[in-house]
């Protein structure tokens, strides 16, 4: 069993799911959340399932004392998480015109603000033991926008920017941070569309597949490494060649 403790935001389904089981399997400790309480027993179980060490947890990324809760628990448990995966999110998709302050308020509180509370947090005890790892989930909408997510979109983009900074002001500390773009991923939501708009998809990538949530959790995994402590501050794209 691995001592590292790993933290996976949004992990009951989809990429998250895919990144708890694969740390898991592997035997680290891991701290999955959702949003829901259907969603913690789900991660739960997955733990169960593997053997796993960890637990889920309740987390609403929109409510700052939600937020707070969570750093409340981690403290009484005295875990202090050396590899961080922020990859819970949301859309609320809308043409710029019709747009509401709501639908770009919390996207933008999900996507990127409150990276910026749940990692400074973690990153404290990190700066202490001089090691770390922080992979940021972005988006392939970050590089190429995506009609209706102006709002998803620049919460990325800012995700990305925010993350090389970081990477630069914790690099003395041996602390990677990058950031993973996934293009077009098997997810949950993507499976429920109709076959004429996955084949429209599928077609706009060169690889001719859309790609698995494992491709992006083993992705994910190796830039938890040690075989990946040269690399810091980069956004690497997984798409199947979507954007090049």
């Amino acid at each position: 069993m691995n001592s590292q403790y790993v933290f996976v935001s949004g992990a009951s389904r989809g990429i998250g799911q895919s990144i708890l089981r694969l740390f898991s399997s592997k035997g680290f400790p891991v701290i999955g959340t959702a949003t829901s309480e259907e969603g913690v027993n789900v991660i739960d179980g997955i733990l169960s399932e593997l053997s796993g060490e960890g637990f889920g947890i309740q987390l609403d990324l929109s409510d700052k004392q939600s937020i707070e809760n969570l750093f409340d628990t981690l403290k009484e448990k005295d875990i202090n998480p050396e590899i961080v995966v922020n990859n819970a999110g949301i859309t609320r998709d809308n043409i710029f015109l019709r747009m509401k302050d709501a639908e770009w308020d919390e996207v933008i509180q999900v996507h990127l603000s409150s990276v910026f509370s749940l990692l400074k947090f973690f990153s404290k005890k990190m700066v202490k033991n001089k090691s770390g790892r922080i992979i940021n989930i972005s988006s392939t909408s970050a590089a190429i926008g995506n009609k209706g997510q102006a709002n998803y979109a620049a919460a990325k983009s800012g995700l990305e920017a925010f993350s090389r900074s970081l990477a630069r002001e914790l690099a003395p500390r041996n602390i990677t941070v990058n950031c993973v773009a996934p293009g077009f991923i098997e997810t949950d939501m993507i499976k429920g569309m109709d076959e004429d708009t996955l084949k429209f998809m599928s077609d706009q990538i060169p690889l001719g597949r859309l790609g698995s949530p494992e491709d992006v959790a083993d992705l994910i995994y190796f830039l938890s490494s040690e075989e990946a402590n040269y690399i810091t501050g980069q956004t690497i794209h997984i798409n199947g060649g979507l954007y090049m």
